[in-house]
């Protein structure tokens, strides 16, 4: 199809908080340039941001949604990014293809600490960004205090672009902070000039100096300009913002009521004005961005029902055409995306974010060229998996079919994980929360019809032995007519130190086991050892054969075998055998003011604190260490995130075996007594 040509384009990324309104801010940016003509509600499940069945189920963002549109005659896609922490690989993965960010957020005081690790991301990658303080009708603090809180949470000075002007609770206009003119909002059309409210007069002044010697940080001229009382130029002020927004240097902030459509053309204004052209970005993420040669990376993988594989990429140099090879793989269409609806383009250019379909084997994160070699861009990091499932197809046939849907499934979100337990032998399921799982098993169901029955996974537990048997007898000798079945032998099992395993030895002289028959006693003892008296693999323990004697006709190495394992179900009783569990090293990351809350928490859960400190590069943030069970983890991350905002986090992993307390022990063996594994909870 033949385009209009643009004269530009601008990659804008709406992220933060759970229901801070980002999918309303989309809905509005589409319906004021044009896009759509009629708003759709979050609450009604018709917006073009949530256009996901998971997402309209639970009315909000589940995964990232792609929406182009056009203004002032340059062509924007905004990328509608989830709120909820146990989907912020989505926001992630997308954030690094974008040429800004418009965090979006709400003017509570208690909940501003929620966006500290998005600010934090935000900086690392430098990707520009301005915070837009949505629902302003429902603030519960003053406009100089919100400014104040933001501040705290931000390693980039917030400057106020605008100064929201309020009626009581509503508001009802703004003063431009470069221009100081005034402006009053009509719903549905924009906002008229008005003379400056006097009464604000001392505020915005206040705001507006700060504003400017943020700025003077960055530009010697207009410090100069300033220590000596001279009223910089607005076209000066708009470079510097331009300059120091582009570099990720300030913060602007902006004030608005998304669902009302207050603030949001000024919004549109600034990201027209200041946000840099992909262009900057590129010069900044690339090392070479000049060439011809064709270069993206994927952002995010959509498996739709009908259409297949999208791939959502961000070109950074070149051009891609119709049926383009990439990466060795042929392509199939291009496209813009409009939510779930798709619109087919022949040719895009370096700059742009468009859906590719058909990139089979290509993963969200990959670099993808049309160079036969070409060095990786580098991708947001991976999530570490925090709670987890085990999952049985609720039919048996379907069993075939789980490994490949689920192998769709982490392509098209990097931050699940699944396993088959060695010793537990189920199937689990990983992810990054309880609402995270439950969205992947409505896929499963929803895309692949895979229903699924789901339960806590078990407790890998194991046993072990405290005492020495110094001498255990077992004897096997068996008469059916034939050849009969003989072995006979003598074996001391005595413990080894935690972590040691196992170890097999014999001490035979004179021949009174025969060499061939050996290897069948460590048969026995090793196939006795998966499933000890208390249910449960045997561990750190050594077996040595000290004795026995054999028959010229009827001994066997199968006979060995059996009478192995008959002096090991006699002798492993008398060595006090024990029941261990395995321990991770927890490390949690908290906000300082909540770290006495987490030690509370890891200490009820039977964890030992190993001690903490200041977080690097976090400022206000701690470090937690502690041992805990891994039968304590598995509602962890709920409890963590409940006490500390939702912004808590942890890594663990292995770490070592330990005696489970007496009581307790007693409760797992219980619960275990059908032979199977228990999770002692």
């Amino acid at each position: 199809m033949n385009e209009k040509v643009k004269s530009g384009s601008r990659n804008v990324a709406i992220v933060g908080p759970y229901l801070s309104g980002k999918t309303t801010l989309l809905e509005s940016l589409l319906f004021v340039t044009g896009a759509i003509s009629r708003k759709g509600s979050v609450k009604d499940s018709n917006t073009v941001g949530d256009s996901a069945a998971e997402s309209r189920d639970r009315h909000f963002s589940v995964e990232v949604s792609a929406a182009s549109t056009e203004y002032n005659d340059i062509r924007f896609t905004f990328i509608d990014c989830p709120g909820s922490v146990e989907f912020a690989q989505e926001t992630y993965n997308a954030l690094i293809g974008v040429d800004a960010a418009i965090v979006v957020c709400e003017p509570i005081r208690e909940r501003v600490l929620t966006l500290a690790p998005l600010f934090k991301f935000l900086d690392d990658w430098e990707i520009p960004h301005l915070v837009f303080v949505n629902k302003m009708d429902r603030a519960n603090i003053h406009v100089l205090e919100t400014l104040h809180a933001l501040k705290a949470v931000s390693s980039r000075p917030l400057v106020a672009h605008q100064y929201p002007i309020m009626n009581g609770e509503q508001l009802i206009g703004f003063i431009d902070m470069v221009s100081e003119q005034a402006y009053k909002y009509h719903p549905g059309a924009p906002a008229d000039p008005i003379p400056f409210p006097e009464n604000l007069k001392e505020e915005e002044h206040t705001a507006r100096a700060e504003m400017l010697e943020a700025l003077a940080n960055f530009d010697d001229h207009l410090l100069e300009e300033l220590l000596e009382d001279i009223e910089p130029p607005q076209e000066e002020i708009l470079k510097d913002l331009k300059m120091e927004l582009g570099a990720d240097l300030v913060v602007p902030v902006f004030f608005g009521v998304a669902e009302q459509d207050y603030g949001v053309r000024p919004l549109l204004e600034a990201l027209l004005r200041e946000a840099p052209e992909p262009e900057t970005t590129a010069e900044r993420r690339l090392k070479n961005i000049k060439g011809d040669t064709a270069l993206a990376q994927v952002l995010k993988t959509f498996y739709t029902p009908q259409g297949g594989k999208l791939s959502l990429v961000r070109v950074w140099r070149g051009k891609l055409t119709d049926g383009i090879v990439l990466n060795g793989i042929r392509t199939g269409g291009i496209y813009r995306l409009m939510g779930q609806q798709q619109q087919f383009v022949n040719e895009v250019s370096a700059g742009e974010i468009v859906a590719l379909s058909r990139l089979e084997g290509i993963k969200t994160g990959d670099t993808i060229s049309t160079e036969q070699a070409v060095m990786e861009l580098p991708k947001a990091v991976e999530l570490e998996p925090v709670y987890a499932l085990a999952i049985t197809p609720e039919k048996r046939n379907d069993e075939v079919k789980l490994s490949g849907a689920i192998t769709k499934l982490l392509e098209e979100d990097s931050s699940l994980a699944w396993e088959q337990h060695g010793d537990t032998h189920e199937v689990i399921l990983w992810g990054q929360g309880e609402i995270h799982l439950q969205v992947t098993l409505d896929r499963l169901r929803r895309k692949y019809n895979l229903p699924m029955t789901t339960h806590l996974p078990q407790v890998p537990y194991k046993e072990t032995i405290r005492k020495t048997v110094a001498s255990v007898h077992g004897r096997y000798k068996h008469q059916s007519g034939g050849h009969g079945q003989f072995g006979d032998v003598f074996l001391e099992i005595k413990p080894l130190p935690r972590g040691t395993g196992f170890n097999f030895n014999e001490t035979i002289v004179g021949g009174v086991v025969p060499k061939q028959y050996i290897p069948g006693v460590e048969m026995g003892v090793r196939e006795f050892l998966t499933h000890g008296p208390l249910g449960f693999p045997i561990v750190d323990l050594a077996v040595t054969l000290t004795n026995g004697s054999y028959h010229n006709v009827d001994s066997s190495e199968q006979a060995f075998k059996q009478a192995a394992r008959l002096a090991m179900q006699t002798g492993i009783p008398q060595a006090e055998p024990t029941l261990l569990e395995p321990i991770l090293r927890v490390e949690v990351t908290t906000p300082s003011e909540f770290t006495s809350k987490v030690l509370q928490l890891l200490s009820g859960r039977r964890g030992q604190i190993l001690g903490y400190e200041g977080r690097n590069d976090w400022q206000g943030w701690d470090n937690v260490s502690a041992y805990l069970p891994q039968a304590e983890m598995q509602n962890f991350i709920v409890e963590l995130r409940s006490l500390t905002l939702g912004v808590g986090s942890f890594h663990w992993e292995y770490d070592h075996l330990q005696e489970v307390p007496e009581k307790l022990a007693e409760r797992v063996i219980h619960s275990n007594g059908n032979g199977g594994n228990g999770n002692g909870k």
